[in-house]
């Protein structure tokens, strides 16, 4: 076919020459953004231990500060929303773990009746990848479906078909139902601010802007009521 091998060897060591460059300052500028999160995220969970090491503490100063500077129909107001956002939280963590088990169980269950491999492994995952609001289910089910398809493309098909239906069944009706009921929430909220939290700031936003919605709303619900009473109108006539 006549190929000169030289001009071929030239090009391409010349195509090398001029990318590795960029090639290396992207690997580096990649590998230092990812060290920069790990060591961001250590620090997080370290001041969160502290915070939670002296937590009554803290409470009692933040409580001394506000009588000490504000009214005391102000201080009960600001003490009213602190309880609120902790309920909220605590009961948003806690659904969300309750909703991480129920999907781990049923993608092990589904596993086992489709006689699908690796079930344990996968079913972990997908549990904890669960722990990311609607998001998660989608990601462990990728990895889930490459480790089978290493081992059998069927079943790789199989477990990807069964998926879909378990994930349409959690992000439209498990997701809503266990964590909104668990923070007051209605369902359609839930799915609102899961939406609009992931808009904003992505995974991040999800995990804080549903109980940051479950506090406005409850505050909205309790203050529409007061207004209502005030007023003595009966609002369903």
């Amino acid at each position: 076919f006549n190929i000169n091998w030289e001009q071929i060897q030239s090009t391409v060591e010349t195509w090398v020459s001029e990318r590795s460059g960029k090639l290396i300052t992207g690997a580096a500028s990649a590998f230092g953004s990812a060290a920069g999160g790990l060591i961001d995220l250590v620090f997080a969970v370290i001041f969160a231990v502290y915070m939670l090491a002296s937590k009554d503490r803290l409470l009692r100063q933040i409580r001394r500060l506000l009588h000490a500077w504000l009214p005391e129909k102000r201080v009960k107001q600001a003490l009213h929303v602190g309880d609120v956002m902790n309920g909220a939280f605590r009961a948003f963590i806690v659904g969300q773990v309750v909703e991480a088990v129920i999907l781990g169980v049923l993608c092990a269950l589904g596993m086992l009746l489709l006689a699908l491999p690796n079930v344990l492994m996968i079913s972990l995952l997908m549990g904890i990848c669960a722990l990311i609001p609607i998001v998660g289910a989608y990601v462990s089910g990728i990895i889930g479906t490459l480790l089978i398809l290493i081992v059998d493309p069927t079943k790789a098909l199989i477990f990807l078909i069964y998926l879909i239906v378990l994930q349409q069944l959690e992000g439209n009706l498990i997701y809503p139902k266990v964590v909104g009921t668990s923070i007051g929430l209605p369902g359609m909220w839930v799915l609102v601010a899961v939406t609009v939290g992931g808009e904003i700031m992505g995974i991040m936003g999800m995990l804080v802007m549903i109980p940051v919605v479950s506090v406005c709303y409850t505050l909205l619900r309790e203050f529409t009521n007061d207004r209502v009473e005030r007023r003595q109108i009966d609002p369903d006539k």
